[in-house]
């Protein structure tokens, strides 16, 4: 993004007063607090040569600048409208759907007492995810991603409120919720890639990252808030309640993005031709294969995020099985994570840049912290640990987003991001197993040891990649700055 200039000899009023340039620089200059940058306003020149690259971002209407002042750098991404619009509606929903998490598994509980019943809900939620997402990456690269979110949360809304009615009639049964559960994970499977896809017409390139990072707080302040208060009302007003409180909440979504202008998105290039589905999937697959760049992250994240992000079933068998705590205990550590990675997400919004020492370092203390974790038995030695494990997980992951993103070219980013849903969400069954099963034929903490190891031993592959294929990856890091 550029800065404004005035060419020379021209003067600023402010307050009735004739000023120079170079004393209102100063005087601005003077007044800044430490870390706090007035936005970067956009000319209709600049915009267009921030984003000439037909491949980068397409020259479409941008939202109109606003005044200076008025956001941080920490906050850039809300100079866009679309992107405050949607980003309240999402914030609205996402409390919904953690509140109806901690339902849903209540529920479960309440109608078999199962363990086994519970992981086969996981199980299905996933599984849509692991199967599906690819394909939903070639879908999403050649309809307006806009009106197919507009789809994908419609069904989300109705899963929730058949729910809640399944309950508030007593007609409730363990296979309802089994189906609603493969429901909620199709729609899950095709609005994630869309929806990851969807912020750089939002905002540009020069905010994505910004905006992945807010996103990423968005959602982990969410899961701090949504459970705490879904126990509230579980206990006030049973999981009927949730669920249909989970339901309205989608109702701040679909008119975020009925409100949001068509006019105001960075314009993007379609595939053109006739749609053959394995092709096109082929297509996106080998793009990312062949783009150093995105092969670096794919190999950090096929092993971080098949072992590392297993949070849902390494939490409950750390409180159980190794701190011998109960269910208050799985609400601190749940917490603890969701803290740290709220924390990194709003330090993250101040950086302008994704970069290889942030990847790498993301994935290092990820693994580091991760291997703490295996050895504490203390409640509270785990607790800052996984608050390190929070913080290091966002680091990593908002990286690794924001790099896959742009080093795609338009027609084929939200099947590369597609690939990155599958390797962070998809793998959950898989690892969610391996951890359950290592933790049953060996122990907790050596399932959770074996997994950082494991960890570790991605970190170590991507690294040896990034140092005998330096110059390619950074040659391939913003296809916007590419020779053409």
């Amino acid at each position: 993004m550029h800065r404004n200039t005035l060419a020379p000899g021209m003067e600023l009023h402010n307050h009735g007063s004739r000023r120079s340039i170079r004393s209102m620089e100063t005087d601005r200059r003077r007044l800044r607090l430490p870390r706090v940058r007035v936005p970067f306003n956009r000319t209709e020149g600049a915009e267009a040569s921030q984003l000439a690259t037909p491949q980068a971002g397409g020259t479409g209407a941008a939202t109109p600048p606003l005044e200076a002042g008025r956001f941080s750098t920490s906050l850039r991404a809300f100079q866009h409208r679309n992107y405050r619009l949607f980003y309240t509606g999402q914030s609205i929903s996402l409390i919904g759907t953690w509140m109806q998490t901690v339902a849903q598994a209540w529920l479960v509980l309440q109608i078999t007492d199962s363990k086994a019943a519970l992981g086969v809900v996981t199980m299905l939620q996933f599984l849509p995810i692991m199967l599906l997402v690819l394909f939903a990456g070639v879908i999403a690269d050649r309809v307006p991603k806009r009106d197919f979110l507009l789809l994908t949360q419609s069904l989300a809304m109705v899963q929730a409120l058949v729910l809640a009615t399944l309950v508030l009639t007593g007609a409730i049964q363990l296979w309802h919720v089994y189906v609603l559960a493969l429901i909620l994970g199709l729609s899950n499977a095709f609005d994630m890639p869309t929806r990851q896809a969807f912020a750089i017409e939002m905002v540009g390139r020069d905010d994505l990252m910004n905006a992945v990072a807010l996103n990423s707080g968005m959602f982990n302040g969410a899961r701090l808030l949504g459970p705490a208060v879904g126990g509230f009302i579980i206990s006030a007003f049973g999981v009927e309640g949730v669920f249909l409180l989970n339901g309205l909440s989608f109702v701040p979504v679909l008119a975020s993005l009925i409100l949001i202008r068509k006019g105001d998105l960075y314009t993007v290039q379609r595939p053109r031709g006739e749609q053959r589905v394995f092709r096109d999937l082929r297509e996106g697959i080998a793009y990312a294969w062949r783009t150093p760049a995105i092969r670096l992250v794919i190999i950090l994240v096929a092993m971080i995020g098949t072992f590392g992000y297993n949070f849902t079933v390494m939490l409950p068998l750390l409180a159980k099985y190794v701190l011998g705590e109960g269910s208050v205990a799985l609400g601190f550590l749940t917490a603890a994570v969701g803290f740290g990675a709220l924390i990194s997400a709003l330090a993250l919004a101040g950086r302008k840049a994704a970069t290889r020492y942030s990847l790498f370092a993301g994935a290092t203390a990820f693994t580091a912290f991760l291997g703490g974790v295996a050895v504490s038995s203390n409640l509270y030695l785990t607790l800052v640990l996984l608050i390190g494990v929070g913080a290091s997980s966002t680091l990593f992951a908002t990286t690794a987003n924001t790099s896959i993103q742009l080093a795609a070219p338009d027609h084929l980013r939200a099947r590369v991001v597609s690939l990155y849903m599958l390797l962070f969400a998809g793998s959950t069954p898989i690892g969610g197993l391996l951890m359950g099963l290592l933790a049953s034929n060996l122990s907790t903490q050596w399932a959770i040891g074996i997994f950082a190891s494991l960890c570790a031993v991605g970190t170590a592959a991507g690294a040896l990649y990034y140092v005998t294929h330096k110059s390619a990856v950074a040659r391939t890091t913003d296809i916007a700055a590419a020779p053409a």
